[in-house]
Formats: C-alpha cells, structure tokens, sequence
C-alpha cells in the first residue's frame, strides 16, 4: 500500500526514493514493451532486489522511536481491517447495558476458520470524523464495561477470545474519572483472569499503559513487530521525567517498550512478522501473518489440559517481573591488582 508524502516516515526517505528510481524505470520500459530490452529488465530486477535488501536492512536496525512512528501510522491496519482480512461471518455487538456504545472499542461474534470467536478490539479510525466518533482509540469506561461484558457472554457459551490492542490509552478525562475509569480497567483485569475460556491478544499497533491492559489479560499474548507495549507513552516518560517531550526517543529506548525486549523478559510470548517495510504498506500479508499466529496459539492451549487453563494464565503474569537477587561481587581494590612487569 503506497502512503501520500505526508505519511511518509523520515527515516524511510531513501525507501521512497529507490521505489520512485523503479517505477521510473518500469514505466520506461512498459512504453517499449514491444521491443525486447533485457538489459532493461535485468536492471529492473537489480533494483528490485536492492530494493528488498534496503527495506530488510533499514527495518532490521530500526531504532525504538521510529518503531513508534510506525506503530501510530496513518495508513496501518486496524481492527476493522483485520477483521475484513481474517475472520467470516463477523456480527457486530453494541452498548454496555448501562451508559451508551463506545466506538473506540468494537466487540463481536465471529469465525476464525472452522472456530467461533468472540472479537474484542480497539478502533481508532481512518478520517477525522472516524476518529472523533473513536475518540482516537481511547476507551471510556462503557467501552470497557461492554467488553467484559461480551467476555463473560463468550465465556458463558466457551467460545474463545481474541483481543486486539491498539490505544494510545484509556481516555483520561474528567467524564471517564466520574464514570470510574481506573476501577472498570481493575474490574477488567480481575475478570479475564478468571474466565475460564481460552483468550489470545494481540498488540496491534500502540499499547500504551491501563488502556491496554484493560482487554490485555490472556492465556497467549503476542505483538506485531512494530508495535510498541508500555506502562506510559514516550512523550508522557519524557515530561515527567525531563520536562520536555522533545527526549521522546530517549524515552523510548529506556522503557525497554519493543517487541525484541518484551519477548525477551518474558512479557509477551510472541511476534508477529509484518511486511517488509511495516503493516502498513501490505495489510493483507500483515493479517495473513497475524492470522497464522491466532490458529496456532489457540492450536497449542487446546493441546493443554482444559483444567490448568486459569492456573497457567495466572502464573503467567504472576511471574512477570520477578528477579532473583544475586551477592554482589566485592570490588576490586587497587592494591590487590599485581603491578605489571615492563620488559625491555
């Protein structure tokens, strides 16, 4: 998928500009297709290849600030998208029995191949008036309320659950606080701990703090490669701790928020590959990879005894940021260190 130049990231400058170079010389080479030229079409195969190692080498060295940026892309698939790609026969579920339909959360019935689901995830939106109505993916507290209670209703009927994340955070305002915010996302935590049904999530795009967690809880969670999962925002990390959003890269590094890092200290159990270059340049091979991780992860907690679900869900999270104390080696004072011998 090709992005207008304003959605253009700084650092994939010379992606767009060797993608400009082919398709110059494609089109070059189409006006005379007529005319057999094989250098022009080895060359344009040359350049494809260069092309692909470009992507792969800027991609592969990317630092955790510019994974954010991607995360936060414009023209990245969202839940709706993923849900066109991956799941049939979705139906829709609206309102929270209480208050009203927070759209920055969508929650429905669907199938995952030969299995009934129920979907939770966050929308943000495409269009200004989308994400309005979205509330740029930051939940209410009904947006919440209606997620549990569709969790309980799949857990009623034993149909699995796949949550997707992708917010920013829970909306903070005022209105959300009087509502009880903070207390539904612990209401939340505390009941997908305990429904005794299998539930995958996945970090889709943003994972930023309480907004995430709030449908975070489950037996396997995974992360798009680009994709960023973290207690606070970088620009939030950066003002409390140095004043000014202007250190977010610095921030972003610090909070350890990437894929490589989470799955390395055990928060996440897996990633999900994306496209060469991100998500948001092919959705239909990002939902493919996304696709195949659902089916294999739901694969593997059916392979486990029905009975250990809870207690293998619990321990999961239980043992996220344990450590082990280790002695302290004493310091090496200078005294004990031999004095060199100089020969010659």
């Amino acid at each position: 998928m090709s992005s207008p130049k304003q959605d253009r990231l700084p650092f994939e400058k010379p992606i767009y500009e060797m993608e400009e170079q082919l398709a110059e010389m494609e089109a070059q080479y189409a006006h005379r297709k007529d005319v057999a030229d094989p250098q022009a079409s080895e060359q344009i195969r040359i350049l494809r290849r260069q092309l692909a190692e470009l992507k792969r080498l800027i991609y592969t060295n990317i630092e955790p600030w510019d994974r954010v940026k991607v995360s936060r892309h414009r023209n990245r698939p969202q839940s709706r998208d993923y849900i066109n790609l991956i799941f049939d026969d979705f139906v829709e579920i609206h309102g929270d029995r209480a208050i009203g339909d927070d759209r920055a959360i969508v929650t429905g019935f669907a199938r995952l191949e030969d299995q009934k689901v129920l979907f939770v995830g966050h929308q943000k939106g495409r269009t200004l008036s989308e994400r309005t109505t979205c509330n740029f993916g930051c939940a209410h507290p009904e947006g919440y309320r209606k997620a549990l209670a569709k969790m309980k209703l799949a857990a009623k009927f034993g149909l699995p659950i796949v949550s997707f994340i992708d917010t920013p955070g829970a909306y903070p305002g005022i209105a959300a606080e009087e509502r009880g915010q903070a207390a539904i996302i612990a209401e939340n935590l505390m009941a997908m701990s305990m429904l005794n049904t299998p539930i995958v999530c996945v970090v889709i795009g943003e994972g930023g703090s309480g907004g995430a967690l709030g449908i975070g809880i489950g037996d396997r969670v995974g992360m798009m490669e680009h994709a960023y999962y973290s207690v606070i925002s970088p620009e939030g990390c950066a003002t409390i701790l140095w004043k000014t959003a202007e250190k977010a890269p610095l921030a972003a590094s610090a909070l350890r928020m990437i894929a490589p890092d989470l799955l390395r200290m055990g928060i996440i159990d897996g990633i999900v590959e994306e496209p060469l270059g991100g998500a948001h340049r092919d959705h239909r091979q990002a939902a493919n990879s996304l696709k195949s991780f659902l089916v294999k992860s739901f694969r593997d907690i059916a392979a486990q005894p029905r009975e250990s679900l809870l207690e293998l869900r619990y321990q999961k999270f239980r043992k996220i940021g344990v450590f082990e104390e280790g002695v302290v080696a004493a310091p090496v004072i200078a005294e004990d260190v031999p004095t060199p011998v100089v020969l010659g």
